[in-house]
């Protein structure tokens, strides 16, 4: 197993704790801290590095969709809903039934939302653009308000780029 590196990088809504190996990217998580703790070290790999300089970008509304290399840890059926999460467009939402509609399994529904739960790349993976059927926001691992707060910038940001 590869070393594993952290980097801290904070947003307007929290600091997120990315962590990798030197070649890719395992877990973008919200903490509960206010302060960063894992700052750029000589030691920190680039993908990390380039990994905050996209999610940056994400924040200051110039970056849409990330490039940087990710490995992701989990179960086939895992693996593919967040592989269906990647295709909701930036700015617009689907529920757990769209995903579960587009893998071809329509009842799997609270299958997709214990997958959508389990995902470790917050943003780059956007399982904040999943709210109910119904247009309601639901559960969100980094908290709703979050959630909201993601949306809302996402909307705001792609109406200033049309």
């Amino acid at each position: 197993m590869s070393k594993l590196h952290k980097l801290d990088y904070k947003t307007p809504i929290g600091v997120l704790e990315i962590v990798g190996t030197d070649e890719a990217i395992s877990s973008i998580m919200f903490t509960e801290r206010d302060h960063i703790i894992n700052s750029v070290q000589d030691e920190t790999p680039y993908v990390l590095e380039n990994c905050l300089h996209q999610l940056d970008e994400y924040f200051k509304g110039e970056r849409s969709n990330f490039t940087v290399p990710y490995l992701v840890e989990g179960t086939d059926f895992q693996k593919t809903v967040w592989n269906a999460l990647r295709s909701i467009p930036y700015a617009e939402t689907g529920s757990y039934k769209d995903i579960a509609v587009s893998i071809g399994n329509e009842k799997a529904i609270r299958a997709v939302g214990s997958a959508n739960s389990k995902n470790k790349l917050s943003i780059v993976i956007p399982c904040h653009r999943i709210i109910g059927s119904n247009g309601k926001l639901t559960g969100y691992a980094g908290g709703l308000w979050r959630k909201e707060w993601l949306l809302q910038h996402e909307k705001t940001c792609n109406k200033e780029h049309k």
